[in-house]
C-alpha cells in the first residue's frame, strides 16, 4: 500500500493503513522538499498501517509519501 507524497503541516502524521485480508510486515516513508527531515516511520500501534511525519527547517509544511509491506494472512 502506498500513500503518495502530499504536503502536510510539519510533524503532522500520515498513515497508510492494509487492505482487509493483510497483515503488515513493514513499511517505510520519505520526506520531501528543502531541508526535508524524515522525523519518524513505524508501525502503527494496532500494527494495521504505517505511519511516516516529517518536517522541514525554513517551511511550515513537508511533502510525505508512506508505504506498507503487506501480505496475506
Amino acid at each position: 500500500m502506498r500513500l503518495p507524497n502530499a504536503d502536510v503541516a510539519n510533524f503532522q502524521r500520515r498513515t497508510v493503513r492494509r487492505p482487509s485480508g493483510k497483515v503488515v510486515i513493514g513499511g517505510g516513508a520519505e520526506a520531501q522538499g528543502n531541508d526535508a527531515v524524515l522525523v519518524g516511520s513505524f508501525p502503527t500501534d494496532t500494527g494495521d498501517g504505517w505511519i511516516g511525519l516529517g518536517r522541514q527547517t525554513m517551511y511550515s509544511t513537508v511533502g510525505i509519501s508512506v508505504y506498507a509491506i503487506c501480505a496475506y494472512r
